[in-house]
């Protein structure tokens, strides 16, 4: 579809369905002006070289892969746990064109142009940690699993939060990803082989150790239980779920810090997991029977120590709490005659449990070594203070005396960065006038879960 097709296409009614499901309806302005801009720029010279970008008035295709929050499951996947993720409004986004060649032009707002030749598709150490190298290693792996691409020119935006835990690096891995698959593949992979692709290409290509469940998550769309008990095919099961019918705005509340800082805290949790497994001569906590563990509690701690212990109860208690909050959100869709009346409730409460075990036994809150540096946890502390019932001020005290006090609970890796809070749509604003007074303005986002996963947008 040429781009002047495009911006036809931006003023029709099937744009307003479309983005109404990827972006929610009060974001549809907001989403016609980000799709316009992409398009109009890519018949801009400045956008790129013409000579290197010959497709301006040819074959155009739009993108979008959303980024992700997780629901449950906090530092369970890398010892081939249960999780539950959602993918969420937040995308990342592109207008592409295929090429005949192995030329490849990648522009992202705010981020260096990235240009490479796909006739080599070895590893190149001196590309590792850059966009080079993800592109480069999706198109080997597809390469390899027989399906030869060629290259392609796109201009993309990415609005998933960079640093929020809601995976940004994930979404633009899957958009490559599926860049790749529609253009020259006939757009035939499932999201799980999308995911997969990604992950090889982050493991060996940009070198990074990473786990599944990001990539997973972003590709699948809607909630998502996932099991990693067979990490090569793990099992995922979706499932509708829309906070905001029920009556609650979910969010994710930025307390600042830096990331950078915490790879040896980050890394203390899976090593510390695995030295329990070890001690069992297993390698990871899944292949360990939980009545074992309990029963060996005094020797595991004289080997391992006490934090490792409570990591790895931690890691047990998790994983069924994956499991029943996934029945709660069954019985929230089950037909009216077969409801739960508590599902909802049910579901925060496991939130909340989760919030404490990743705080009193994962310990994921407060980096160590330095005593300064505990945003999120004050984050979290002011959270449940004005979720206390009984917080409510004067002016929707009756409103609100029947309702749920919400929940809140650290979200992903910890240390510093988000939490995750479920807010009544009632109490909202007051909230973000609460919270954003310590953390500043635009430290809250309201996410919108979001039904698709990895999609080519057709009109």
């Amino acid at each position: 579809m040429t781009g002047k097709n495009l911006l036809d296409c931006l003023n029709s009614r099937k744009k307003t369905d479309i983005f109404s499901v990827l972006y929610g309806e009060n974001n549809l302005d907001t989403a016609g002006r980000r799709y316009r801009r992409l398009i109009e720029e890519l018949s801009d010279a400045g956008i790129f070289p013409e000579k290197e970008f010959p497709e301006t008035r040819g074959e155009l295709r739009i993108f979008s892969v959303p980024g992700r929050t997780e629901l449950g499951g906090n530092h369970t996947d890398h010892n081939r746990g249960k999780a539950l993720a959602a993918s969420i409004h937040l995308d990342a986004a592109a207008i592409a064109a295929p090429r005949q060649d192995k030329q490849v032009f990648f522009r992202s707002a705010g981020h260096r142009d990235v240009k490479l030749d796909l006739s080599d598709l070895s590893v190149r150490e001196n590309e590792k940690g850059d966009t080079e190298a993800l592109i480069r290693g999706i198109a080997a792996e597809f390469t390899s699993q027989g399906t030869p691409v060629s290259g392609f020119t796109a201009n993309a935006d990415n609005m998933v939060l960079s640093g929020s835990g809601l995976s940004s690096s994930a979404a633009v891995e899957i958009l490559f990803a599926k860049i790749f698959d529609s253009l020259f593949c006939g757009g035939k992979r499932s999201p799980l082989e999308l995911a997969k692709i990604a992950q090889k290409a982050e493991n060996v290509y940009y070198g990074k150790p990473c786990g599944l469940m990001d990539q997973i998550a972003c590709a699948s769309g809607g909630a998502a239980a996932i099991d990693f008990q067979d990490s090569q095919n793990p099992e995922v099961r979706k499932i509708h779920f829309d906070p905001a019918a029920a009556g609650y705005a979910l969010c994710v509340v930025n307390s600042g810090g830096r990331h950078s800082d915490l790879t040896a805290d980050y890394a203390a949790i899976p090593g510390e997991m695995k030295a329990v497994a070890g001690f069992f001569g297993k390698e990871l906590l899944r292949d360990v029977d939980e009545e074992s563990f309990m029963t060996r509690l005094p020797d595991i701690k004289k080997a391992v120590g006490g934090r490792a212990v409570l990591r790895a109860m931690h890691f047990f208690n998790e994983n069924k709490r994956v499991d029943a909050m996934l029945a709660a959100l069954e019985n929230l869709n089950a037909p009216p005659e077969r409801k739960l009346v508590s599902a909802m409730e049910t579901y925060l409460a496991l939130v909340r449990e989760s919030g404490e075990s990743s705080s009193e036994l994962l310990q994921n809150i407060y980096p160590t070594g330095n005593s300064t540096g505990q945003n999120l946890g004050l984050a979290l502390a002011l959270t449940k203070k004005f979720l206390k019932p009984g917080a409510h001020n004067s002016a929707c005290r009756s409103a609100c005396s029947d309702a749920s006090p919400g929940a809140c609970r650290v979200h992903g890796g910890g240390f510093a960065g988000t939490i995750q809070a479920y807010i009544p749509h009632e109490r909202l604003e007051e909230y973000r006038i609460f919270i954003e007074a310590v953390f500043g303005k635009g430290a809250l986002t309201v996410l919108r879960v979001r039904p698709l996963g990895a999609v080519e947008v057709e009109f």
